[in-house]
């Protein structure tokens, strides 16, 4: 594609908006939006907040910024008119791709037995001042017989890494939900024996959610994230080829986290041909060797959402509870940043404090609050599964550039 006359080409947006989206024939929409992006952020002055970092989005030399100063890094960092454009723009495609609907899934949290010790989680084998449960199957049903809001498209089972609670809980009870056919099925149970992967769909799920947290060989391994790095992608790229709709993630703020640590992870997830992905500001868990650290910046990790969703717009991205931790607007400033998933959690409240993830102490999305959250942002639920919507959509993995840095 030739350069025009003025800015960058229209094919060097597309590598920072799409990644060569070409299998869905969107140039001409790449054409439109990057003469609207660019438009927009050429007027955007670095200064106040900013002025430490470029935020002059496309530079005065008309051009990307070099690889060593990636877009993201301005992204991740912009604040004032910089942040609200960045919004926006993030805004403006996913309604290109999903419209103003956001997906509305209900999460059972199953068990908060763990054999993972990641030092970030309160769920870690060696608290053991934490309450253990795992809920018996009945009350399972009954929640789901009895207290599924109506909203509700797609049904989440999360658990620590406990392989009693997936053979003998979740499997059961996704044997029997999936005969009705009526929601989409994920589960978030860690890494297990791929036979269970294979269990599990035959079962019904269809959607897995196993997060990497960050993409850095030394911080996975300093952080004693599950098992190793390279165990964790080998299951992702497993589910993948297996047929799952595959879900990861990341967390912002981490303890002595680099800017360019961020970047590698996001890099990493890029490359994973996954169906969604999800950012979490850092918040210091109680009953964890982190509890005293710092918790994340919320701007910035909102920051992350719109990047998320202009690196990737088919991407699933979740606002996640956490953000309301951090912030009681957050869940709302996430989908304004460009989230199209939001989670009620219908864990039985004898039980919600013990999956205590962070702190006992938790901000529980209801009905009632996911739905005002999707109302204020301008935003209405959406009546498909976002299982089913992700799986409508061709795998990218062949089509993206070796590399990440623009042409």
């Amino acid at each position: 594609m030739d350069a025009p006359n003025q800015g960058v080409t229209s094919q060097q947006i597309g590598y920072a908006l799409f990644m060569s989206d070409d299998d869905l024939e969107r140039a001409a929409w790449f054409r439109r939006q990057a003469r609207a992006v660019r438009s927009e952020l050429r007027r955007i002055p670095a200064t106040g907040k900013n002025a430490d970092v470029s935020v002059d989005w496309v530079g005065k030399e008309e051009r990307f910024l070099p690889a060593e100063q990636d877009w993201r890094k301005s992204a991740l960092a912009a604040g004032g008119d910089a942040q609200a454009s960045l919004w926006a723009s993030a805004e403006r495609v996913r309604e290109e791709v999903f419209g103003k609907r956001i997906f509305v899934r209900g999460v059972i949290e199953v068990a908060n037995f763990c054999r993972q010790n990641c030092s970030y989680c309160g769920m870690r084998r060696e608290n053991g001042a934490l309450r253990r449960f795992r809920l018996a199957r009945e009350i399972v049903r009954r929640v789901i017989n009895e207290s599924l809001p109506p909203s509700v498209t797609d049904l989440n089972f999360q658990a620590g890494e406990d392989p009693v609670a997936l053979k003998e809980l979740v499997l059961p009870v996704i044997e029997e939900i999936a005969r009705e056919k009526r929601l989409g099925i994920s589960v978030c149970l860690g890494t297990v024996d791929h036979r269970l992967y294979d269990e599990l769909r035959r079962a019904g799920a269809r959607g897995y959610i196993i997060k990497l947290e960050t993409g850095d060989p030394e911080q996975y391994r300093l952080l004693q994230c599950p098992g190793t790095l390279e165990k964790r992608l080998e299951a992702i790229q497993y589910l993948v080829r297996t047929g799952w709709c595959v879900s990861s993630g990341l967390i912002l703020g981490l303890p002595n986290q680099t800017l360019n640590q961020v970047i590698a992870t996001l890099d990493l997830l890029r490359s994973l041909s996954l169906s969604g992905c999800s950012v979490s500001p850092f918040i210091p868990g109680e009953g964890t060797p982190l509890s005293s650290e710092k918790a994340a910046d919320l701007d910035q990790t909102l920051n992350a959402v719109a990047v998320l969703r202009l690196s990737s717009p088919r991407w699933i991205v979740p606002a996640v509870s956490a953000m309301n931790l951090c912030d009681s607007s957050g869940y709302v400033r996430a989908l304004r940043a460009g989230a199209n998933l939001a989670t009620i959690n219908l864990t039985p409240s004898e039980w919600r404090g013990d999956y205590q993830l962070y702190r006992r102490k938790r901000w529980i999305m209801t009905e009632e609050r996911v739905l005002r959250a999707i109302e204020q942002a301008g935003c209405e639920p959406s009546p498909e599964s976002w299982v089913a919507a992700s799986s409508s959509f061709p795998s990218l993995a062949s089509l993206l550039p070796a590399s990440r840095s623009l042409p």
